[in-house]
């Protein structure tokens, strides 16, 4: 693996903190974390890869939904410790819930309220192929 790949900082577990952003509107569209493989393999192929710590593997986004992330730019902050990948979105769905962005609910006089439409139901996403 290339030397870039050892000015991450990982955690105990071997993985980074990834943002994807639109990179047309700047709206965050989905955190989730990365291990060396996801990081090198999106940089290569220009489509996100992240690691899925409830499956315990790499994780193709895209893979089940059909909702590919076209990466555009890879950025490091400061710490080195977390990433953000800038996207166009395929489909326009980020969220498993069918939502264009993971952050869909807003606090709101104490209570969590949902702020944005689903856009496709779930059970269309993911139905068995």
């Amino acid at each position: 693996m290339s030397d870039w790949l050892n000015e991450i900082v990982w955690d105990d577990k071997g993985l980074v903190p990834v943002i994807a952003q639109d990179r047309a509107s700047g709206r965050v569209l989905m955190f989730a974390y990365a291990n060396r493989e996801a990081v090198a393999l999106t940089a290569e192929k220009y489509t996100a890869h992240y690691y899925t710590r409830s499956r315990g593997r790499l994780w193709h986004k895209g893979e089940e939904s059909g909702h590919f992330q076209t990466v555009h730019e890879i950025r490091l902050d400061c710490d080195g410790d977390v990433l953000i990948y800038l996207i166009d979105q395929q489909g326009g769905i980020a969220c498993h819930t069918g939502r264009q962005s993971c952050f869909f609910r807003v606090l709101q006089d104490g209570a969590w309220r949902t702020a944005d439409p689903v856009l496709k139901d779930p059970d269309e996403i993911y139905r068995p192929r």
